[in-house]
């Protein structure tokens, strides 16, 4: 099929320049620039979105090791019998796991050294279902958390504060206080450290004090359960789910899933993106005026075949598309060619990040300091059709005005001088 002549005379334009003379050697120079402008600025927006929805998806597994998908709590009163709302629970096809726990805060005591902490109270038997970091526990570790025995596990960075070990005793004492006779008395117990375990996230190892479910309650005096944690299939979907439950649960409950739980962290993440989506693409932006340069020169040094094309009966329509095909085109390579090496870059991040390192001699991300050795990337196709598309855009947005000048060109005042 032949082409238009508008689309055939663009992308001749498109190629001249090379050993064409010096002005037009110049234009394609200035083309080139704005080639690997729009190259360069859609490959470090695919690059920088990719790591940065890696850093989401670390942080966020390592959270939702520690935390549940969705989480069914008791109103005013405990739940006397968590396994029936578990077992209401599961009768979504959704729910996968669920498990009772006790949760308050507590200050956590050590010869002089004091910390705020939060106590979960679990049932060894089951909370590995709904708790990832506990399945790379070694075996019999959880066992180890017997009903009466006040025993507790601590997360690894607790115990590089505190210099604690296994079998060293630490005092909790909850901030709900014993009337007596003498006044309100701190109620506290002595816990027995069993076991020492890391989530991934300094938070949870941190902060977090895992003790058996009954021992829990004593300390805290809750009758029965807290609530219940659960595991769904596709964590994605509990805000979903969440709401199915909410419906169908019987009783005093409040459902909640991981994203009402981190709420306020998750909406900086995406306000940060969009933020960072902005700021690049004004890269593409810079290159894009590249681009209005290079036509505009083009267009002036083109009058002379204007004015014939004009008196040879081409339309000042015809002369703007011919314009915009050439922006266009250029536009439309220095995209591919950005997503191509975006996309590279985005899968192999490791690879090079690595080389830097070996180049330069340090250390992108220390893992004493981030507790990662390795910096993440996760691609998002429709993170790559948004950039390309919006690259695209803001060339043929580039080539109007200098297209537009085109079609004003007047054929008698083009060619009086040549």
């Amino acid at each position: 099929m032949q082409l238009p002549f508008e689309w055939q005379i663009g992308l001749r334009y498109t190629r001249a320049g090379r050993g064409a003379g010096r002005r037009n050697g110049f234009i394609s120079f200035i083309s080139g620039l704005s080639v690997a402008g729009i190259a360069l600025g859609v490959a470090a927006l695919i690059t920088v979105l990719s790591v940065m929805n890696g850093f989401q998806k670390e942080v966020r597994d390592r959270m939702l090791s520690v935390l549940s998908h969705v989480e069914v709590l008791a109103g005013q009163t405990p739940l006397t019998d968590p396994t029936d709302v578990i077992a209401q629970a599961r009768r979504n096809p959704r729910v996968v796991a669920g498990a009772p726990y006790v949760a308050g805060q507590a200050m956590l005591t050590h010869g002089e050294s004091v910390r705020g902490v939060l106590v979960r109270g679990i049932d060894p038997a089951v909370e590995a279902s709904v708790s990832e970091f506990l399945r790379d526990l070694p075996a019999g570790t959880l066992q180890r958390l017997v009903p009466g025995e006040f025993g507790a596990m601590i997360g690894r960075e607790l115990a590089r504060q505190l210099l604690l070990e296994v079998g060293d005793r630490i005092t909790l004492i909850a901030p709900q206080g014993t009337m007596t006779p003498a006044g309100v008395v701190p109620r506290l117990r002595q816990f027995t450290i069993v076991g020492v375990f890391e989530a991934g996230h300094y938070e949870y190892d941190s902060t977090l004090v895992l003790t058996h479910l009954e021992d829990a309650g004593r300390l805290f005096r809750v009758e029965g359960a807290s609530g219940v944690r659960l595991m769904t299939s596709d964590m994605m979907a509990a805000p979903d789910i969440a709401g199915e439950l909410a419906r169908t649960l019987q009783g005093d409950l409040f459902v909640r899933d991981w994203s009402m739980e981190n709420r306020n962290w998750f909406a900086a993440v995406q306000i940060e993106k969009r933020m960072m989506f902005i700021i690049l693409t004004l890269i593409i932006a810079v290159a894009a005026f590249n681009l209005v340069s290079m036509l505009v020169m083009t267009v002036t040094d083109k009058q002379a075949d204007i004015a014939i094309l004009r008196t040879l009966g081409a339309s000042p329509r015809s002369v703007m598309q011919i314009f915009i095909v050439q922006g266009a085109m250029v536009g439309l390579l220095g995209t591919l060619m950005g997503v191509v090496l975006g996309v590279l870059l985005a899968l192999n991040v490791d690879t090079v990040v690595g080389l830097v390192e070996r180049l330069f001699g340090f250390q992108v991300l220390p893992k004493g300091i981030y507790f990662i050795d390795s910096l993440p990337s996760d691609l998002h196709w429709d993170d790559v059709w948004s950039i390309g598309a919006t690259a695209c855009v803001l060339a043929l947005a580039s080539t109007l005005y200098p297209s537009w000048r085109a079609s004003r060109v007047r054929p008698a005042e083009a060619l009086r001088y040549e």
